[in-house]
């Protein structure tokens, strides 16, 4: 018989030291069917029951008691041989997620001085066009847009999050725009995923909802903000995040008001990835030059 997936004996070995599905899907990112799942495929491979499955309860078979026992100790021994090798051979390995506008327009200017202070750390940087809104389960340390109400999990503000109304200059120096009501003669460029930002930003300032000419919508904040600087229309863009591109009058404010949404950009880690010294390293940089206080 072949030697069953190492994926589902570490599963077994969670679910068993937790005494509950539930518990080991939680330490694993994923759903308790997932769990269960995993388990039953594993129990069809050695022909035996591991576990005693009641309505309430969990419990281990003799067989699956004797199992834990030995593999348990083997899990030991490799994670004692992992961290022995990398603290001799290896690098140290952060894994970070953040939205991809958060990195082009902040990130990656930066990077260079983490480099070349700590060099020792690789950085693995994920990002996806979809908002993420929860602690990456993959990541080590996530860059999340919300109002930091999460659990299980160490969450620093950042900043908060706003909009305003931008364009370029061009567009700016052709159009007749002098007031809130003049944006009507323009068109309107929208987010895929904040569909409703125009219709918040004009109720901030306590007028009726904007009937544009057109409206233009993209899947990414950065095809929205290139989209404004060569002239397809008005966006409503970060704030936060836009700031270099206003400085270089590449794109123009409108107007001073702005939409705050409620949230905020923050740093969010699990407790015990913030213990490892390259997370540390990492979120302490992070903090330099992103935190509220930078």
């Amino acid at each position: 018989m072949r030697t069953p997936s190492l994926r589902f004996l570490k599963t077994f070995h969670i679910a068993a030291k937790r005494g509950s599905f539930k518990a080991a899907a939680a330490e694993l990112c994923v759903t308790a069917s997932a769990i269960s799942h995993q388990i039953k495929v594993l129990e069809v491979e050695l022909g035996l029951a591991l576990f005693e499955r009641g309505p309430r309860s969990l419990a281990l078979t003799e067989a699956g008691a004797h199992y834990l026992e030995h593999i348990d100790s083997v899990f030991s021994r490799l994670e004692s041989v992992t961290e022995q090798l990398r603290v001799r051979f290896s690098r140290a390995v952060v894994r970070l997620q953040v939205p991809p506008f958060f990195a082009s327009e902040l990130l990656l200017p930066r990077l260079a001085s983490f480099s070349a202070v700590h060099g020792d750390i690789d950085i693995q940087v994920a990002t996806d066009i979809t908002p993420n809104e929860q602690h990456a389960g993959d990541s080590d340390v996530s860059i999340v847009v919300g109002t930091g109400e999460w659990t299980d999990v160490l969450a620093t503000r950042l900043f908060p999050q706003s909009y305003v109304p931008a364009c370029s200059p061009g567009l700016l120096r052709q159009s007749s725009i002098r007031s809130v009501s003049d944006l009507a003669q323009e068109p309107l460029i929208a987010h895929n995923y904040r569909p409703d930002l125009w219709d918040r930003w004009a109720a901030s300032i306590g007028i009726a909802a904007l009937r544009p000419k057109q409206l233009i919508r993209f899947d990414t904040m950065s095809a929205v903000v290139h989209a404004a600087e060569q002239g397809v229309g008005i966006a409503l863009v970060s704030t936060p995040l836009s700031a270099s591109r206003f400085s270089s009058g590449s794109l123009m404010k409108l107007f001073d008001a702005e939409l705050a949404t409620g949230e905020s950009y923050y740093l969010v880690t699990r407790p015990d990835d913030a213990d490892r010294p390259a997370v540390r390293q990492l979120i302490g940089w992070l903090l330099q030059q992103f935190g509220a206080a930078s």
